[in-house]
């Protein structure tokens, strides 16, 4: 599985790349590609890094067809690119797929996955919503009836430090508003990453301003980082 703070990182940086208005670079020939593959599978993280900057390009082809007047270019971006972050940090070069191909599946899978539970949000019920009350007349909720098992404790702690860690970091060096978008458009509070139109309706400002305070805010965690 991901490390989730090596994770959330990459998603910082390449979306503060993205929003920073740069040409993506050109891909990788064979050669160069190949050589990056062989060093980030020796734990060359610049390598991983290197791997997923040259196939930005992918993700802005793959996101194409996905337009519709629901999710615009900008969203469908950041969702593949989470697509192919995962792609890059788990590909074996022994199965025979090209990266390239690799990558374009599971860009396109991340976008239809997230197109999908967007459709899916109206019929969800809330595992925090109200379904009664006990003996003493407090609410019950499924998150109160469901329990957790043994099993599930040490991932469920090994995450919260991780998440914990990453919160931190955005705490000091954005503003309150930033942090309000950071964290509603990457789900950083186990909340799902929403597109800038609904951060935009939560937060009672325009869609244009959160793209505005999400570039910003991005820039300064991608300075933070580089330290």
């Amino acid at each position: 599985m991901l490390d989730l703070l090596l994770f959330l990182k990459d998603i910082f940086f390449f979306a503060a790349y993205i929003s920073s208005g740069s040409s993506f670079p050109d891909p990788l020939s064979q050669e160069e590609e190949k050589k990056a593959i062989d060093a980030m599978l020796n734990g060359d993280e610049e390598a991983r890094a290197k791997l997923i900057s040259h196939n930005l390009r992918l993700v802005a082809h793959v996101a194409k067809k996905f337009i519709t007047p629901e999710i615009d270019m900008d969203d469908l971006i950041s969702i593949g690119t989470v697509g192919l972050i995962k792609a890059v940090s788990t590909f074996d070069p022994g199965k025979g797929a090209a990266l390239a191909t690799y990558a374009a599946r599971c860009i396109q899978n991340e976008i239809l996955m997230s197109l999908r539970a967007g459709k899916k949000k109206k019929r969800e019920v809330s595992f925090n919503a109200t379904i009664g009350t006990d003996n003493e007349g407090n609410e019950m909720t499924l998150v109160d009836i469901m329990g957790t098992t043994a099993s599930m404790v040490p991932d469920e702690v090994e995450k919260n430090i991780d998440i914990r860690n990453m919160l931190a970091s955005v705490n000091s060096c954005l503003s309150p508003r930033e942090r309000a978008v950071i964290t509603l458009r990457y789900g950083l509070t186990n909340r799902p990453c929403l597109p800038q139109r609904e951060v935009a309706e939560i937060l009672g400002i325009s869609r244009s301003y959160v793209s505005r305070i999400e570039k910003r805010a991005l820039s300064r965690l991608l300075e933070a980082m580089k330290k």
